[in-house]
């Protein structure tokens, strides 16, 4: 398995590790009953909760990109190039480091994460028209 598509396993536990603390922290700041029921006093997550929520409707804006990218590059066997590879792995990176800063508040390091995870996006689709 290549480089690209392992980057592209770690996004997709990623996101399930977005969905998850942003699931469970809601959960926390409501209770139970309010999570199992049918929500329709539509409680908005704040604090904590809300910058997990935030984070995880910030990934999924740009996972299918990633990974569409991955997967052309997969079927077109265009893996493998340095310009795939570190923009693979600095896309899950920035992504990875991006859902603590987030959870922490930390808005310029968060946005630098951001603009990190961008840069290895833009890389990998960069591979699939370079010659």
């Amino acid at each position: 398995m290549s480089v690209e598509a392992w980057a592209l396993l770690g996004a997709m536990v990623l996101g399930l590790v977005h969905v998850t603390a942003a699931s469970f922290s809601f959960k926390a700041q409501v209770g139970n009953a309010y999570s199992v029921g049918p929500r329709d006093a539509d409680l908005r997550p704040s604090g904590l909760a809300g910058r997990l929520d935030r984070a995880q409707r910030n990934f999924i804006e740009t996972f299918p990109i990633f990974a569409a990218a991955v997967l052309l590059l997969e079927v077109l066997d265009r893996t493998g190039s340095p310009l795939s590879t570190f923009g693979a792995v600095l896309y899950l990176a920035g992504r990875t480091i991006f859902l603590p800063l987030y959870a922490l508040g930390w808005p310029w390091v968060r946005t630098f994460s951001w603009n990190l995870a961008s840069l290895g996006l833009a890389l990998v689709m960069l591979a699939i028209a370079w010659p």
